[in-house]
């Protein structure tokens, strides 16, 4: 069994996982966007800037991997809770890495920060020789924590 974290975006999923390929030396194995979905009778057509969003990403992280995808945003008139609900900010969760040392802890920390919001800044603590928590750019809130050392 495995846990992969599946996070939503309001329009930026491929950019962002553009940048997480990058950061986490992984590779995007999968990309598809709501355009490219076969046609069904009972869909309407999607309108073009609905049509280019991330339907589904998956990122390949040596023996890790994320997924993700834009969330569809309700038509004028639509119910919400038809289209998913729409986009909403991640809530009452964090994706934690587990840092192979407090370096590396500190340059994932560094690369997710800028033009999101610092919650705890990367620093020592009684369980941890690192640990922070970011909300990055993109809206995903993350947690890096370094294994203390037996």
């Amino acid at each position: 069994m495995q846990f992969i974290p599946y996070i939503n975006f309001d329009g930026n999923c491929a950019e962002a996982f553009a940048f997480y390929a990058k950061l986490f030396g992984g590779t995007v194995v999968r990309q598809a966007t709501f355009g490219e979905m076969p046609p069904n009778a009972e869909m309407p057509a999607l309108p073009e800037p609905i049509r280019n969003r991330i339907m589904h990403v998956h990122l390949q992280i040596k023996d890790q991997a994320l997924m993700g995808s834009d969330a569809l945003p309700a038509a004028p008139g639509q119910d919400p809770a038809q289209c998913g609900g729409g986009y909403q900010q991640p809530q009452g969760l964090w994706v934690s890495i587990q840092a192979a040392d407090a370096a590396e802890g500190q340059r994932l920390f560094d690369a997710l920060s800028p033009g999101g919001q610092t919650v705890m800044p990367f620093a020592a603590t009684f369980w941890s020789p690192g640990f922070g928590m970011v909300r990055d750019r993109f809206g995903t809130p993350w947690m890096l924590n370094v294994a203390a050392q037996a």
